[in-house]
């Protein structure tokens, strides 16, 4: 379905609601607002296949430029509303936008495009969002498609990327593929509440909000992640759905009087972006039951891999067996390694990508040995019966006296103590070893940073792992450097440590 078709039945339902504010846009008034912009679009002479792009806050009429760009067979482009001027510009000139709509809270530099609006106000090159779509048709534009996002990396190791895929010749009430996977894996209904706490610009968020609007379902947005305010909010609108990333679990198990709130509604929590500390998720499960699915993909869509609450049960660790594409696990030249081995994560026979105007990242991101097999960057290992378990980052990796660490076990470790609010691991130079392992942490009690508690996370790392894996020393920071969506920016601390030549 689309906004329309609900409307047309129940003009009422609420579309989206604003967790925070309880601000409610209607299925009639998405309707109206998306078909208002898509005429406004057709009237600044774009067509089928042309771009725009938005950087908004969790605003209330996000979905409604989402749904005006999809109706209209456009490409569209979401951005991080924390980028800086030289990082949007460099976005929506890669990605050819005519068009860019902000809203007054975001307020950027106006970047180089044909059309340029603001919503909730104005700032110097900017016009009316508001006064531009006033007077346009609340009816649907004669030449309804669909449309396709083109979304960039978060770029937490270099330029931003996107990827483009081919458009569809589908009409707009045609089921795409997400939604078919949504239904089979989720079982949402017309009767379900999803609840975004993560950025709406972020692909999971942006794909998901859209399909369970497809089936009429409500959408209640965060404004912003707060741990407390997540759970109040599964409460107070009866959430049944909702996506997680692993450090949001990480902060509402660590939330005093969390278990006062009632969240019996909740059927099917679903989480990604990262592996999760099976410790983590163990409490989870522990705390929510078995409604907790996980998936590994990315923006690229060149596989799928899915974990259901018993898969995960079975085998703590995994994030699950492919349902798109096939998964191998490669050596640096190309070469399977077995069940159990480490390696480089590929897909085959799954859909094929490519990163817009950067053929050479392209290519990296292609097999050694030319077969069209591609990766996400993830290093990781298959067991027996073809689970996958991630182990980090390929461009993460440790190497110290010709070991490699992943840096990411002792994150496991040190992300469930009870004194560690946040907490990242990586490699720093070593004149002996060429890199040593580093922490820098996030204390929960700031007043507690320092030399005894470096010594006692050593200690408790040590305890759990390997003594070579474990940091030999720990700095503290009163913040770490995360994207909204959970997504850690390592590169930006590792960077402090190494020399710029």
């Amino acid at each position: 379905m689309y906004p329309g078709a609900v409307a047309a039945v129940t003009p009422g339902k609420p579309a989206v609601i604003m967790a925070g504010s309880g601000r409610v846009v209607t299925y009639q008034e998405l309707e109206e607002e998306s078909n208002r912009l898509a005429h406004l679009l057709r009237s600044a002479g774009l067509r089928t296949g042309d771009h725009i792009a938005f950087m908004l806050e969790n605003h209330p009429l996000f979905m409604a430029v989402v749904w005006a760009a999809h109706r209209s067979g456009l490409y569209y482009t979401a951005i991080s509303s924390r980028l800086q001027t030289d990082e949007v510009a460099y976005i929506v000139a890669n990605c050819e936008a005519r068009v860019f709509i902000t809203s007054a809270a975001v307020s950027p530099a106006p970047p180089d495009v044909e059309l340029r609006l603001m919503m909730d106000g104005l700032a110097p090159g900017y016009s009316s969002y508001e006064e531009a779509v006033a007077g346009h048709p609340t009816t649907p534009i004669d030449d309804q498609g669909q449309g396709i996002d083109m979304l960039y990396s978060s770029g937490t190791t270099g330029r931003p990327k996107g990827v483009k895929p081919t458009l569809s010749n589908a009409p707009l009430d045609a089921a795409g593929p997400l939604l078919g996977l949504v239904q089979f894996l989720f079982t949402p209904s017309a009767d379900s509440v999803y609840l975004s706490p993560a950025p709406l610009y972020h692909a999971a968020p942006l794909r998901y909000s859209l399909t369970f609007q497809r089936i009429g379902a409500t959408v209640v947005v965060m404004e912003k992640f707060d741990p407390e305010q997540a759970l109040a909010a599964i409460e107070k609108y009866g959430v049944t759905h909702a996506q997680w990333v692993p450090t949001m679990f990480i902060k509402m198990l660590k939330t005093a009087g969390r278990d006062r709130y009632d969240l019996s509604s909740l059927q099917c929590a679903i989480h990604a972006s990262a592996p999760c500390p099976v410790p983590v998720k163990q409490q989870m499960f522990d705390w929510w039951g078995p409604i907790i699915h996980e998936y590994y993909a990315g923006t690229e869509g060149n596989g799928f891999v899915y974990a259901g609450p018993q898969d995960w049960l079975a085998h703590p660790g995994t994030v699950g067996r492919s349902l798109l594409g096939v998964l191998h696990i490669l050596d640096e030249d190309g070469g399977d390694r077995p069940p159990g081995e480490h390696g480089t994560v590929y897909f085959s026979d799954g859909p094929r990508f490519e990163y817009h105007g950067d053929p050479e990242k392209t290519r990296s991101s292609q097999d050694p040995k030319g077969r069209g097999w591609t990766t996400l960057g993830d290093i990781g290992y298959l067991d027996e019966e073809g689970f996958l378990y991630l182990t980090d980052r390929r461009s993460y990796m440790i190497i110290s006296g010709g070991v490699n660490i992943y840096p990411q076990e002792a994150e496991n470790v040190l992300s469930v103590h009870p004194k560690v609010a946040d907490v990242a691991v990586f490699g720093v130079p070593d004149p002996e070893m060429g890199e040593q392992v580093k922490a820098v942490v996030q204390a929960a009690d700031p007043d507690e940073a320092g030399p005894e508690l470096a010594a006692e996370l050593i200690d408790y790392c040590r305890s759990k792992l390997a003594h070579y894996k474990c940091p030999r020393s720990v700095d503290f920071r009163a913040e770490l450097p995360r994207h909204p969506t959970g997504k850690l920016y390592k590169r930006l601390l590792r960077d402090e440590y190494w020399p710029t030549s």
